[in-house]
């Protein structure tokens, strides 16, 4: 094989001296069955197979400098070629601005003596509420007003001499040198998977600068316009929209909402689709408002451009509100959410991947759309036999919206939303921003009977709504309570000296009156409910939970843990939320005599139909043959996390069974999934109770939509607990909990 690239290096050598391409080394490129490579007049020719017998095309080049798509195009099995783009230029822009630690933040670090430089330089990457783009800035965020020349946008341009053709596993790559990206530098990179139609197209670079934030757009231009060209999406209406480029040429790039972050470009006899990754393109808000991900740009009379991208600014929820003083209150909170946008981390020397997808297909544009929505289940939850599908940890505000309009059978738009998402299990989280939390007792007692009976009226047989709360008092920093039945409880602070813990209510019966951590456990324990910390590390929880870590509270097995949400978001990282939230399970599980687990949650607020929830959601699979009753106990869902008998997952990966086999030292790891987009690894995670260290399995052998068998023998030989994840090659992943091996 050295042989044969160097053969292939010269004839790209002489291409070269041509002047029409640039040294290609193929020493990395190994033949596959599906996969090939091979020179082909002035560049590289990519021929692999794609799904349903399809086989794929892709031609890549250097001119003067300039990495050149100078072909891509698809073919059904036994048919003529379609030509779906030529001589495109791959294109990509950044907007950069400056990351800032948020003023809760600081806050709490003062308060627990440990607002030191380093610190906050430390825990800025974990800012939530930031909005580095807005001029002068607002919200939470510290040290403003902000400055125009804070902000600065940049257009790729390339100073290329060579690339590099590597196959690993059953995937093939080329890269390209010399890309320039404002304060980012490093290379372009092609990667497609055998028995996919998929190619990921990606700057990877780095910046040497701090405090850098940022978003990017990533497509290809060149695309020529014909009497017939015209791209196609459905809008959040799920109706389906064409531009045929009629109009005048564009100076920006025209972000479309289309649903499914999907766009497609219809070429006649086929059809190429363009998109971003499903989940790791998009940073925490407060909200899932659809921005447009997607864009085209009329450049001129006879080209245009295709790509992903983040737009500049974020938007509130559509606000709500009967009487004029919720409308005013509403619209208030919607607009302010403009000022949390906090974009990507960049912490200096990272290689950041700012991808984006391409899907050629020799089907028409409805076909292409169908195979593409094929990787994420049709942006829907699937159905798994034994699990029911959770999330929680929403604002919604439910027992306020019914008592401003004076119905109790009024239907909130969130219904509907997640019962479309398949999510079967839905806890939310009135009396954060609404109601009155901290009332002692007559009136919150009044709000959580609204809640306790508006949740009754919207769950159904197979959707239990939860009415569950973040209390956010007595433990520190934030906190959830989940509880098998509704329990009234207030928790003013400082508790009126005359109040009981608990006492018999002529109107509401049985309800407690907390006034401390040791009432809050003390509850928790009668009632036999869990609680966790909330968005640990971040936003009103920094510092926590390694300040209570040694309470009793923490130290009981009805507090189960923390909770998961990709937050903040490093396109380095291999993993999503790959430091503050796996790191402080791990964490959790070396502190408590027995692990700890991590829950999925949203921890946004309201949702409306035309929202693009899917991708900015995770959700928990909890073994569960049938979802309980309202009316019925929920034990069987609090007990199931409790035990940790669910796993977390972005959709795109599930879990069908796992666990431990054996005894002793010598133990086996073993676990059943099934996935979309082709794998990258797995790794098995352990601990001694002190020392984290993990086995990772390359997975980069995995075609697309398969299942895959685990046994993986460890030596538990002085382990402390186990667990389990899995990732693939668009970032989606789905972890287990930690088991105990002591």
């Amino acid at each position: 094989m050295k042989a044969g690239g160097w053969l292939w290096s010269l004839v790209l050598v002489a291409g070269a001296a041509a002047g029409q391409a640039q040294n290609c080394n193929l020493q990395g490129y190994k033949a596959a069955d599906g996969l090939k490579a091979e020179a082909s007049g002035q560049g590289v020719q990519f021929t692999w197979q794609g799904e349903s017998n399809q086989q794929l095309r892709a031609k890549f080049a250097i001119r003067d400098g300039q990495p050149v798509i100078e072909e891509l195009a698809a073919r059904a099995s036994g048919g003529p070629w379609v030509i779906l783009g030529n001589n495109l230029q791959p294109d990509f822009e950044v907007t950069t601005g400056r990351r800032r630690i948020s003023n809760t933040q600081r806050k709490l670090l003062q308060e627990q003596a440990n607002d030191t430089p380093e610190q906050e330089n430390i825990r800025k990457w974990n800012t939530f509420w930031d909005a580095p783009l807005q001029v002068p800035g607002g919200g939470d965020t510290t040290d403003i007003p902000r400055q125009k020349d804070e902000i600065r946008r940049a257009s790729v341009s390339y100073k290329s001499s060579n690339c590099e053709v590597t196959t690993d596993g059953a995937r093939e790559s080329v890269s390209f040198d010399g890309l320039d990206l404002g304060m980012f530098t490093g290379t372009l990179q092609f990667t497609v998977y055998k028995g996919s139609n998929l190619l990921r197209q990606e700057a990877i670079a780095k910046t040497d600068q701090d405090s850098v934030a940022y978003i990017y757009k990533a497509g290809a231009k060149g695309f020529k316009l014909g009497s017939d060209t015209k791209v196609v999406w459905r809008d959040n209406a799920r109706e389906w929209q064409q531009y045929d480029f009629g109009g005048a040429p564009n100076t920006r790039p025209v972000n479309l909402r289309a649903r499914n972050r999907l766009l497609i470009l219809d070429a006649g006899a086929g059809s190429l689709a363009v998109f971003p990754p499903p989940h790791k393109f998009f940073f925490a808000r407060e909200n899932e408002v659809n921005l447009g991900y997607v864009y085209y740009r009329k450049d001129n009379d006879s080209s245009f451009s295709l790509g992903a991208m983040q737009p500049e600014k974020g938007e509130g929820y559509h606000p709500w509100g009967v009487t004029d003083a919720e409308w005013k209150r509403r619209t208030g909170t919607s607009r302010g959410e403009w000022d949390n946008f906090a974009l990507y981390n960049a912490p200096p020397g990272t290689m950041q991947h700012m991808a984006v997808y391409y899907y050629l297909s020799p089907r028409g544009d409805r076909a292409t759309q169908e195979a593409v929505l094929a990787y994420t289940h049709d942006d829907v939850f699937k159905p798994v036999p034994g699990f029911k599908v959770l999330t929680g940890h929403f604002h919604m505000d439910f027992n306020e919206m019914l008592r401003d309009r004076e119905n109790m059978d009024y239907q909130p738009t969130w219904v509907s939303v997640f019962r479309g998402l398949g999510v079967n299990i839905l806890y939310l989280g009135d009396f954060h921003d609404d109601s009155d939390p901290r009332d002692p007792g007559p009136k919150r007692f009044a709000e959580e009977k609204v809640y306790f009976d508006g949740a009754q009226r919207v769950s159904d047989k197979d959707f239990l709504v939860i009415p569950a709360e973040e209390p956010n008092a007595y433990l520190g920093g934030h906190w959830y309570l989940m509880t098998p039945k509704p329990v009234y409880f207030s928790h003013a602070v400082p508790r009126p000296a005359d109040q009981p813990f608990e006492e018999n209510d002529p109107t509401y019966g049985h309800v407690y009156h907390l006034g401390s951590a040791d009432d809050v456990l003390k509850m928790v324990n009668q009632e036999q409910g869990i609680m966790w910390t909330a968005h640990p590390r971040t936003k009103s929880s920094e510092g926590y939970p390694e300040l209570y870590k040694d309470k009793d509270f923490f130290l009981s097995d009805r507090f189960i843990g923390a909770s998961w949400e990709s937050l903040p978001v490093d396109l380095s990282e291999k993993r999503l939320c790959e430091v503050r939230c796996f790191g402080t399970g791990d964490d959790m599980s070396n502190w408590a005599p027995k692990p700890k687990f991590l829950i999925a949650e949203g921890d946004t607020y309201t949702k409306w139909p035309d929202d693009e929830t899917y991708p900015q959601l995770t959700v928990n699979y909890l073994k569960l043959d049938r979802v309980p009753l309202y009316n019925e106990s929920w034990s069987p869902v609090v007990e199931g996390i409790r035990a940790g008998n669910f796993f977390g997952t972005t959709g795109e990966i599930l879990f069908h069974n796992w666990g431990v086999e054996g005894s002793g030292a010598h133990r086996t790891y073993t676990a059943n999934i099934e996935y979309t987009f082709p794998l990258e690894f797995a790794e098995l995670v352990w601990s001694d109770g002190a020392k984290v260290d993990r086995k990772i399995i390359n997975l980069k052998d995995t075609t697309p939509f398969g299942t895959r068998e685990f046994k993986i023998p460890f030596d538990a030989t002085g382990k402390k607990w186990v667990r389990f994840a899995v990732w693939d090659s668009a970032g989606d992943g789905a972890y287990l909990q930690p088991i105990a091996l002591q």
